[in-house]
């Protein structure tokens, strides 16, 4: 997955990766942003971000018609165009200067940059250029960390063949935090976590979650991302929280949402 593992074995602060989902960008408040800034005081922070919303809304303003497949949009050469100007340009630039308002020094990349990620088709018939990541080039991030800025990713990659292609923000977010050894992956959705009879359920683990799923407990749009963060979890990357992206995500000194864990500590009910 790595190109470069002697790159991220430092003495510097610990890896964190920020998943925001496309549809939650234009919800993200002014103390999301600024809870970010905090995490910096602890964390080498890495963001990824989607722009669905954003691309469905430029296909409909240039007529060009949109199809999925399961939960994946299908890629044309066209349809890529219009993706690398709206997620690598527009939403990019507008992650990137929310956070300059909050003094932080944001970086904004396209994983086909600099061959940051380098990718291969999942299914090109079924899906089009869509594809699946093979390697993240860790010293390239590793050198924005060290150089005090804060990566913030639309998630395209490389062929080898030099195509580009386009990659679901989970996936790259989930890939980029294995490679860079990350210590947690936030995933920030419009929600202040998993719900459970009104509630937030503070701590889960993956056979809670299944559980859930089976009983109708956890249900919608919120399956996807539970099922994303469960396969991010490594030995390394022993956590995964669902955060919300309408409030602070450090409130007190304490990050606030679900915590997803492997399996729960011992003595821990």
């Amino acid at each position: 997955m790595s190109k470069s593992t002697l790159a991220i074995a430092h003495n510097y602060k610990p890896v964190i990766v920020v998943k925001l989902g496309g549809s939650m960008i234009s919800q993200l408040t002014e103390q999301f942003y600024a809870s970010l800034k905090k995490l910096t005081d602890v964390y080498e922070c890495i963001i990824v971000h989607g722009g669905g919303p954003a691309i469905t809304s430029m296909l409909e303003r240039l007529n060009i018609q949109g199809e999925f497949h399961e939960g994946l949009r299908k890629t044309t050469p066209e349809t890529l165009e219009v993706v690398e100007m709206t997620m690598g340009g527009k939403v990019n630039a507008h992650v990137t200067s929310k956070l300059a308002e909050q003094g932080v020094r944001a970086v904004g990349l396209k994983g086909s940059d600099a061959n940051l990620i380098t990718a291969s088709l999942i299914d090109s018939e079924t899906l089009g250029l869509v594809g699946k990541v093979d390697e993240v080039e860790t010293t390239f991030l590793t050198n924005c960390l060290r150089g005090g800025y804060m990566p913030v990713i639309a998630p395209l990659g490389k062929m080898l063949d030099g195509r580009t292609v386009n990659i679901n923000a989970d996936i790259a977010a989930s890939a980029i935090a294995k490679a860079m050894n990350a210590e947690k992956l936030l995933i920030v959705t419009d929600v202040p976590g998993i719900m459970h009879n009104g509630e937030v359920i503070e701590e889960t683990t993956p056979d809670e979650i299944s559980a859930l799923i089976s009983t109708g407990g956890i249900y919608g749009g919120m399956i996807p991302k539970v099922q994303s963060a469960v396969e991010a979890l490594s030995e390394r990357l022993a956590e995964v929280m669902i955060v919300s992206g309408k409030q602070a995500v450090i409130e007190n000194g304490v990050m606030t949402g679900t915590k997803i864990c492997a399996k729960r500590k011992e003595g821990v009910e």
